[in-house]
């Protein structure tokens, strides 16, 4: 039996005593212990301190590159051509703030992600039903002749905007995502995408507040805070390790001493850790309680009005743009003058948030007056289907008390980093200047010939010219998985007069995957090398050489050895790697970087150092503090060169666009009702508000299918107490969470830290429906929907009713 086999063989389940000890300390990225002598891959003793007892195998510097934001180097030990054990960053010292970079528990597992009995072996082609997942092997050469075949005809009856790459993100690497794109550019372009899953509602409003997208103050800057608000926002969990922010912001709080404050539904990692005081909204009605306070804050003269005054417009009708109606300033709306005459006292919001006006009253007060203040929000708030206007009602608090472009401050976006520049593969321009937005490539399927700028937000054209008929799937589970309405998307999918070609490209058979009708294996990111920009680290900035520690398995084909077998099959192979290796690409794009960054070492310095760091020059990154300083000779890119509070383009929009009957584009961050919220009349017949949290047992989707991390950290729905004791429901049963949508099957974690009338779904778990549709691997997109947000047209997918009950 081969090295390999005989891994295969033996990657059978972990005694449980094993896993739970492990389990214990994942989230600190602890070694599985023994993991070489278990698998029978050396003669070899773990002393668990990171040595070895012999010089047996070598070391080989690699990566874990899955989208979690925070791209950890790993150190691979080898032996005969196979990964013995996995360890951590062993570099940099923690007093001088080059700390190491050390990976949580996902990167730790990587193993279990390269030798998976999931992983795809061969090109294989589709012989049953779309999603049947019945294929048969082909060898490498009809894979791409009957790719290249069909883009061509579909180029040339369709044009360049039928043909889509599909929003992914389940490898960072230079050369994993440039390859595609450059070999479409190549081709005369496709059609184009704008926003991501993650942050499509507030880096659309963003722009219409601060003139373009940005970040907030970096987290190490919070020791300058006398007061820390996590809106939503959960770091522990969605950005822990070393090239995260567990340690940055632990050290703020420790070196500082600031109060941290947690507004959420659910009482996170985040908040056991870090948190002083746990404020528990109701999902969605962020505006509605911001409102409440910034009534407190009028009220009682508590808001900065000398900086309302000099860097923004819009919070009064002293300072309003032309051209819009009286009365429709932030201050009027909070104070009843507005259109809808409703003063937003703390005692209306109470009624929508869930918070008591007490505590309103008394955390309006502390943000207010503590000197300075960093409000900082997570993603998943802007994930509503009013995200829109949340996020701008964050940015909004941030101003009334003073607190943007300032040490220890922030503006209310997500927390900052600093990042050497982007290292990227040579791409070329997209001829094609079409975009529609990430999320609503269903409908551009079914129905693409008939989306229109004003209804459906395409950009770059005033109406699409033809649907999607060939869609690229590269390291992505969004094909499916991670997209909105499992069921309803399936549905889609199986349909191939529509889109009639679907090419998957992935490591495993994914949901995703099922639905191929050409599917490749792509090697892992262990068996090639790549290079990885730098994650979530604060001040740290640092890029990682991933080296290639084995051969590649099976068939298996890196997407640069792919995409140039497609071009040589259309005659513009030369054309597209101009004689270059992937290895020569990496080095070209590195060496247009490499000089721009002081004491960057050259790239073959770079292969045996593994990864370098460098600190901010500047120590902690500070937002818009140019602007604060001089807003005159730093103005921003809103139409007035201010912070806008009040949108004029936005106003503007709301007259011109085609909107869904009850939506609205609002120009100041008002409370707009959610779709499938509290107020909702689907409610008497699914009481439950049902929201998604990133876990850490998962980036997105990847790592799924682990063992380890299933053990570890299985997938249950989070109840209140009370919520469960009404339907008969305890601690560890079994349950269905179902609404119109679908439902899934799901173990019940009891709980109070839930807010009562909202449960919450863990998501990427894979789609697994039963022969009656019942999703028995617990997908939250199951039960989420494809309506899009109105501004940004994105993934409100936060915003579900749903009911549970005992399976």
């Amino acid at each position: 039996m081969s090295t390999e086999s005989r891994v295969f063989a033996t990657m059978g389940p972990v005694p449980r005593r094993s896993v739970l000890k492990w389990g214990a300390v994942a989230g600190a990225g602890a070694v599985a212990a023994g993991a070489a002598v278990k698998f029978g891959l050396a003669s070899t003793a773990y002393a668990g301190d990171g040595a070895l007892t012999d010089s047996v195998g070598t070391f080989v510097w690699s990566s874990c590159n899955v989208n979690c934001g925070s791209r950890c180097p790993l150190r691979l030990h080898v032996v005969d051509g196979t990964i013995a054990r996995v360890e951590p960053d062993n570099t940099g010292d923690d007093k001088t703030g080059t700390q190491q970079i050390r990976a949580c528990v996902r990167g730790r597992s990587i193993r279990q992600r390269v030798y998976n009995a999931d992983r795809l072996k061969y090109p294989m082609k589709r012989v049953g039903k779309r999603g049947e997942a019945k294929f048969e092997r082909i060898s490498w050469d009809e894979a791409f002749s009957t790719i290249a075949t069909s883009l061509k005809g579909i180029i040339d009856k369709y044009g360049n905007e039928a043909v889509y790459i599909h929003y992914a993100s389940g490898a960072q690497g230079v050369a994993a995502r440039g390859a595609l794109p450059r070999l479409m550019n190549l081709m005369g372009g496709r059609l184009g995408y704008y926003g991501t899953y993650s942050t499509a509602q507030i880096s659309a409003a963003t722009p219409f507040t601060y003139g373009e997208y940005m970040t907030n103050n970096s987290f190490d800057d919070a020791v300058n805070s006398k007061l820390v608000v996590l809106w939503g926002n959960n770091p522990m969990e969605t950005r822990m390790s070393g090239g995260g922010q567990t340690l940055v912001l632990a050290n703020a709080k420790k070196e500082g001493g600031a109060k941290i404050v947690l507004v959420d539904p659910r009482y996170t990692d985040t908040a056991v850790t870090m948190v002083d005081e746990w404020v528990p909204l109701r999902p969605g009605s962020d505006a509605a309680l911001i409102a409440g306070m910034a009534h407190v804050m009028i009220s009682e003269n508590l808001h900065d009005q000398a900086f309302l005054d000099k860097y923004c417009i819009g919070f009064d009708e002293d300072h309003m743009p032309t051209g819009v109606p009286a009365n429709s300033s932030y201050k009027s709306y909070v104070m009843g003058l507005g259109p809808d005459g409703i003063e937003k006292t703390p005692q209306w919001a109470a009624k929508i948030s869930g918070i008591p006006a007490a505590q309103i009253i008394s955390l309006a007060r502390e943000i207010a007056q503590a000197k300075p203040c960093m409000i900082t929000q997570g993603w998943g708030p802007q994930r509503h289907s009013n995200g829109d206007e949340t996020c701008r009602a964050v940015f909004l608090l941030a101003c009334m008390t003073g607190n943007v472009g300032i040490n220890g401050g922030g503006n209310g976006a997500r927390e900052g980093d600093y990042a050497i520049p982007a290292v990227a593969m040579a791409q070329g321009d997209n001829p094609v200047k079409t975009m529609i937005s990430c999320f609503s490539w269903t409908d551009a399927i079914d129905h693409g010939e008939k989306m229109t700028a004003l209804a459906d937000g395409v950009k770059g054209a005033d109406q699409l010219r033809a649907p999607i008929k060939f869609l690229w799937n590269c390291a992505g589970n969004t094909l499916l998985n991670q997209h909105a309405d499992t069921n309803r998307t399936s549905k889609l999918l199986q349909d191939d007069t529509k889109c009639e070609m679907i090419v998957v490209i992935d490591n495993h058979m994914t949901p995703s995957a099922r639905y191929a009708d050409i599917l490749l294996p792509d090697v892992t990111n262990v068996e090639q090398a790549d290079l990885i920009n730098q994650g979530y680290a604060g001040s740290l900035g640092y890029i990682i050489s991933a080296n290639q520690a084995i051969k590649p398995m099976f068939e298996c084909k890196t997407v640069y050895q792919i995409c140039t077998g497609v071009a040589d099959k259309l005659g513009i192979k030369d054309k597209y790697t101009e004689g270059k290796t992937q290895d020569d690409w990496l080095r070209e794009s590195y060496a247009l970087v490499q000089p721009t960054v002081p004491g960057m070492p050259d790239f073959d310095a770079l292969r045996t150092m593994g990864v370098w760091k460098t600190k901010n020059p500047n120590e902690h990154m500070v937002a818009l503090r140019d602007f604060r300083t001089d807003p005159v000779a730093n103005p921003l890119k809103t139409p007035s060169g201010k912070i806008e509070l009040y949108s004029k383009a936005l106003y503007d929009l709301e007259q011109t666009w085609t909107l869904p009957e009850g939506e609205h584009i609002n120009p100041i961050p008002v409370f707009a009702e959610t779709m499938e919220g509290p107020m909702d009349p689907n409610r008497k017949k699914y009481p439950l508000q049902c929201i998604g949290h990133h876990y850490k047992a998962r980036t997105h989707s990847s790592y799924a299918n682990s063992s380890w991390l299933r053990d570890a950290h299985p997938q249950m729905a989070w109840v209140n107490v009370s919520d469960a004791k009404q339907r008969g429901i305890k601690d560890q049963d079994h349950i269905r969470v179902y609404n119109d949508r679908g439902t899934i099957e799901i173990i019940a974690k009891v709980t109070a830290r839930i807010m009562p009338g909202v449960i919450t779904v863990p998501q990427g778990a894979w789609y697994a429906p039963d022969k009656d549709g019942v999703d028995k691997g617990s997908c939250t997109n199951t039960l989420t929907t494809w309506h899009p947000t109105p501004l940004a047209k994105g993934n409100g997918q936060h915003s579900n009713l749903v009911e549970i009950e005992k399976a």
